[in-house]
């Protein structure tokens, strides 16, 4: 008998292992795939290692003469590149391995079929086994989404996971999707060589941000020859003999584009059709378990977390719920603050938020003051020749509180992360523009943009108050 069983040894899984476990709980995890779930094998973690990779070779083409440093030749050796792609995630893999066992944690290799009232049974090397837990967490986390009409064959059409597998470097590229997953792929095959197409089926790009920030990176991407087409709903993918013909239609004129390979970036579905329950939890027509603001579902000591409930579908969204039903199962009154959840998109520039932006507040007729400072008056940014970009800081004009951070530039995930922490500790821009920071530093940058909002900025003109 366990006190916690985790399906699933993901983001989720893995760290709420390991939390009940430091808790003094008895814990099993259930992996069928990957040990370190997506994220860890093929997702977050060779994603990011194969953009790092590529910039270097990006930056080193098209702007190290800008430094003084000039290479005749730059030689891609992808195996090389896809091989130091495969030691980052197995070492990382190894490590969740090693922390499990070091806390005790029951590893066990398997497919969860059903899950009952107190049991759980799972499908291992031919045979059946039930196991008997106080307590269930559901964290299988989540699988590429699919289109109907579009089969993935890992030839000529891929999904996010085999596109980061790649053999060979395609001359044609065609993407459909632009969101987070579209563009960091296309980012990684553009940098390579590749002509890389976007084809997105809304009108808005990136309409989580404000447009005016939106508008700035469509032009920003534009410019490292990604091409990204808005409003273009797939109708049609023909294979030919050399390539393939992909047809798509915007404002009812039928397009179409020419390609040697395909991804398909539309988006994740939750791993929750492969479980029977009973009784069953709630769970709507996409498949996600319906969970109230503890992830504790309908059915008693029954839980879920991650990629299969509602919000974002990142890892350290998942790893924090992991955390926090571990806790609530020991009797402690954890919860998470789901207005700060904080989202990047891994590009060059990158691209970092938490919070509303400018549009979706003035839709809200919200009482807001703002302030924003360019990267291109950063003495550091202009020294590292990274200064694209902006960052945006919003607060509540009454209270003064901050409300938002919004960052696109060079070293904007870690930009965020200081807007990030004013927001929980529930400081005002007063506050948070008083703090004294490293010169020069890309920090400078959300200090400055703090201080524009009260018009107190030394580095650029103050805008005038309303």
């Amino acid at each position: 008998m366990y006190d916690v069983l985790i399906v699933g040894s993901g983001p989720a899984g893995y760290v709420a292992a390991i939390r009940s476990a430091q808790l003094g709980l008895k814990v099993a995890c259930v992996e069928k795939n990957y040990v370190g779930g997506t994220c860890l094998n093929v997702g977050c973690i060779p994603s990011k290692t194969l953009l790092d990779s590529t910039l270097k070779s990006y930056q080193i083409k098209r702007h190290y003469s800008d430094h003084g440093i000039n290479i005749n030749k730059v030689v891609i050796d992808l195996d090389r590149m896809m091989s130091r792609k495969t030691e980052v995630v197995q070492k990382l893999t190894n490590g969740v391995r090693d922390l499990l066992k070091a806390n005790k944690v029951d590893l066990i290799q398997g497919k969860v079929t059903k899950v009952s009232e107190g049991t759980v049974t799972i499908e291992k090397d031919n045979d059946i086994e039930t196991l008997e837990s106080n307590n269930i967490v559901i964290a299988s986390g989540s699988s590429p989404q699919t289109l109907p009409g579009i089969e993935i064959n890992n030839q000529t059409i891929f999904d996010s996971e085999g596109a980061l597998e790649f053999s060979s470097i395609p001359e044609k590229l065609v993407i459909i999707g632009a969101g987070v997953i579209g563009l960091e792929l296309g980012s990684i095959w553009s940098r390579l060589g590749s002509q890389v197409t976007l084809l997105e089926a809304q009108r808005e790009f990136l309409p989580m941000l404000d447009k005016r920030l939106s508008r700035h990176i469509f032009k920003e991407f534009s410019n490292q020859n990604i091409k990204i087409i808005l409003g273009a709903k797939v109708s049609e993918i023909e294979e030919t003999k050399n390539d393939s013909l992909v047809k798509f239609l915007v404002d009812d004129e039928t397009q179409e584009v020419t390609t040697e390979k395909i991804i398909l970036a539309v988006g994740r579905k939750p791993n929750t059709g492969d479980i029977q329950f009973d009784p069953s939890p709630s769970i709507d027509e996409l498949g996600f378990i319906e969970v109230n603001e503890n992830c504790e579902t309908s059915v008693r000591n029954l839980w879920a977390v991650g990629d299969v409930v509602r919000g974002p579908m990142l890892a350290h969204k998942a790893s924090e719920e992991g955390i926090m039903v571990a806790e609530r199962i020991n009797g402690q009154n954890t919860s998470i603050d789901y207005d700060l959840i904080p989202n990047v998109i891994y590009t060059h520039p990158e691209i970092a938020w938490v919070g509303k932006s400018e549009t979706q507040l003035k839709e809200e007729n919200a009482n807001y003051k703002s302030g924003s400072f360019p990267f291109v008056a950063s003495g550091r940014a202009l020294a590292s020749a990274e200064d694209v970009g902006s960052v945006t800081v919003i607060a509540d004009r009454e209270t003064d509180r901050l409300l938002s951070v919004h960052v696109f530039g060079n070293s904007a995930s870690e930009i965020l992360q200081q807007g990030l922490v004013a927001m929980s500790s529930g400081m005002t821009s007063e506050e948070f523009g008083s703090i004294v920071v490293s010169h020069p530093t890309v920090s400078e940058t959300i200090k400055e943009a703090t201080l524009s909002m009260n018009s107190k900025a030394i580095h650029i003109l103050n805008r005038k108050k309303k």
